[in-house]
């Protein structure tokens, strides 16, 4: 009879809660932003939750989520279901989770989210009904302007480890060496991670492998890991050092920028595997300077020999070269085309006049005295002048003979 009684009285209820009226209490869907302090930056992580309260049997279900204009976005698992005691009754409770990622500065909204419903009546028949979430409004300040072109990656927490696949510094003779970077990223995903840095030594052949990128799902946000490898291999035999690798990043929980730097490496050979060093040779040692006196008389020797019966014309070999002839000096020290001139003269009425000589002279007086003509440099109607006389020996006139003095008996 107890039973009875309580069955009755429980009765009305149950056909209250499954009526075709549905109170505003019964069913409510709420979106709340979950980031708490300052103003976030664009592309900096901002995490809402899409909470739903049903008292009353639901059917079928599905949520329609809006556009989100203004931002990248991603949901962090499916719906989330489950029982939840509040004032004592029990009800339903659906849990979404979604990261959110502004595009742009300003004030952006979450536009209303729409749980579409299929609910019994009295009757135990179905109908529809919809409940909306109020628009939410998120400001957004634009991210800090980055030195030298930097990336901007905003992230919640970041973990670095660099390994290899052997130990760098103790290789066999013409082995190599994986090296493999790992960056675990919370708060970020996948395109937001910085791209893979070009790895430099000036003394290592570097071989750089496909960049790797994934993402895990979390209820704290996504969590992106990328893999950065490169196989490294010495060049010179022995050792080489591969320079360190820096970028930087913004701590989105402190509010600060990080910089992060992977110290530099040394690879090498393992000097127990490698072979010995050839002792170094002895340097040679020459006579020094008996052998150059045994080699200058050597020369002076033949010098005499080649020349045994004939009379050495000094003036005639100091003429040939022109730092050691007065009148060939005196043209390339000239200051202007008069004085060249005239000591060209001197040289042709000195030495006689060859034809090559002669042309460069009247090459100069034509470009001196034409109506439009363009005179030649000093320097440069010298050096023309010098080259002729040594390009054309051959004389087209005998040098003027002196006049002699003094009385004939």
């Amino acid at each position: 009879m107890r039973w009875l009684a309580l069955l009755l009285f429980l009765w009305p209820v149950t056909l209250q809660a499954q009526s075709s009226t549905v109170a505003p209490h019964e069913l409510s869907l709420t979106v709340t932003v979950q980031n708490e302090g300052p103003i976030p930056y664009t592309r900096e992580m901002v995490m809402i939750l899409i909470r739903g309260v049903y008292r009353r049997h639901v059917t079928r279900e599905t949520l329609e989520q809006p556009k989100l204009e203004g931002f990248n976005w991603t949901q962090l698992g499916p719906d989330y279901w489950y029982e939840e005691r509040i004032n004592g009754q029990k009800v339903k409770v659906l849990e979404r989770r979604m990261a959110l990622y502004p595009e742009r500065a300003g004030t952006l909204t979450i536009g209303a989210f729409t749980h579409h419903l299929t609910l019994t009546d009295e009757s135990d028949d179905w109908f529809d009904h919809d409940i909306t979430s109020e628009p939410v409004t998120v400001k957004v300040a634009a991210a800090p302007v980055q030195q030298d072109g930097d990336w901007w990656f905003p992230v919640r927490r970041l973990q670095i480890a660099d390994t290899w696949s052997n130990t760098p510094d103790q290789l066999k003779p013409g082995e190599g060496v994986l090296r493999v970077i790992r960056i675990e990223a919370l708060g970020a995903t996948p395109e937001m991670i910085p791209p893979m840095p070009e790895l430099q030594s000036p003394s290592a052949m570097i071989f750089a492998h496909p960049e790797r990128r994934m993402a895990e799902l979390t209820p704290l946000g996504p969590v992106t890991y990328a893999f950065w490898r490169w196989t490294i291999q010495p060049t010179n035999d022995r050792s080489a050092i591969v320079e360190p690798i820096r970028f930087s990043y913004f701590d989105t929980e402190n509010r600060v920028m990080r910089d992060v730097t992977i110290t530099a490496q040394r690879i090498a050979y393992d000097a127990a595997a490698l072979p010995p060093v050839p002792a170094p040779v002895a340097p040679a040692r020459l006579p020094g300077w008996p052998l150059a006196v045994l080699m200058a008389l050597t020369v002076a020797g033949g010098l005499g020999h080649a020349l045994r019966g004939r009379q050495a014309d000094f003036p005639a070999l100091a003429r040939r070269v022109p730092l050691l002839d007065p009148l060939a000096r005196r043209l390339l020290r000239a200051r202007d085309l008069a004085e060249a001139r005239a000591a060209a003269r001197a040289l042709m009425l000195r030495d006689g006049i060859t034809g090559a000589e002669a042309d460069v002279l009247n090459g100069l007086d034509r470009a001196v005295f034409a109506r439009d003509g363009a005179a030649p440099g000093v320097r440069c109607f010298a050096s023309a002048f010098l080259r002729a006389r040594r390009r054309a020996p051959t004389r087209v006139s005998e040098p003027v003979a002196r006049p002699v003095t003094g009385r004939v008996t």
